[in-house]
């Protein structure tokens, strides 16, 4: 895979918005690659009890989300070389075959002269941001 030239990248360049729709379908895959079988992830009846806004999307999944469009903009996953967050907000995904839309937008906040950046990512659901300060941090070519 060809890696994101250091020559043509600046700290402010702004990665591409990326939509991405999470469905139920997708909680249960993500669960089986994950072994995450929390049951918050599937029943609505327990996501109900324990005071959740329905079933949720498995944070890391959110976050997997996150790093896909860091690493499809650098061009290469493995460029990717380390990620941070902070689980701030549930994603309910709603039953009803159309699930829940989120909005993925990064921004180069750091070149470093080692060849690598920082990438700061928004995950936004309805208009509020579900990670707090997520970072992700490139390999340059």
């Amino acid at each position: 895979m060809s890696r994101l030239p250091a020559s043509k990248v600046i700290k402010g360049d702004e990665l591409p918005v990326k939509q991405v729709r999470v469905k139920r379908d997708d909680l249960v895959r993500y669960a089986g690659a994950s072994l995450d079988f929390n049951p918050i992830h599937w029943n609505e009846r327990f996501a109900d009890e324990v005071g959740l806004p329905g079933v949720i999307a498995h944070g890391m999944l959110t976050m997997a989300l996150a790093n896909e469009l860091v690493s499809d903009w650098v061009g290469d996953p493995g460029a990717v070389i380390e990620t941070t967050t902070k689980f701030t907000r549930p994603v309910p995904v709603p039953n009803d075959g159309v699930g829940a839309l989120l909005e993925i937008t990064g921004k180069v906040t750091e070149v470093r002269e080692d060849g690598t950046a920082k990438v700061s990512v928004t995950v936004t659901f309805e208009g509020q941001t579900v990670l707090g300060r997520p970072t992700a941090t490139v390999k340059l070519g």
